[in-house]
């Protein structure tokens, strides 16, 4: 399986952030041809005590690269991206993860 990993910087608006994010974004991300699994995880606190540098992570999963790579391509990523870039373009790092279960 592969990742594609979206951390999120805290925003200056966290409620309009997420809103935009659980209305908008969201249902974007879920027309992504091939997409098995998305895992969205708001961060609440940082372990090791002060201000969290992330606000949100945002795990998209597939089967293999070749599943990520048709998706990337696709009209449904274009719409994605461009709405990345309009509401956090400077907020988010993307990743890309090969996932292993260990133990």
């Amino acid at each position: 399986m592969v990742k594609l990993i979206a951390l999120y910087r805290r925003p200056d608006d966290p409620d309009a952030f997420f809103e935009h994010y659980r209305e908008v974004h969201t249902p974007l991300v879920r027309a992504l041809p091939g997409l098995e699994r998305l895992v969205v995880d708001r961060v609440t606190a940082d372990a090791f005590g002060g201000e969290p540098a992330y606000a949100l992570i945002a795990e998209m999963h597939f089967a293999d690269r070749t599943a990520l790579k048709e998706a990337m391509r696709s009209e449904a990523n274009q719409r994605v991206a461009e709405d990345l870039r309009a509401f956090a373009g400077d907020l988010a790092t993307v990743l890309i993860a090969d996932a292993e279960e260990v133990g």
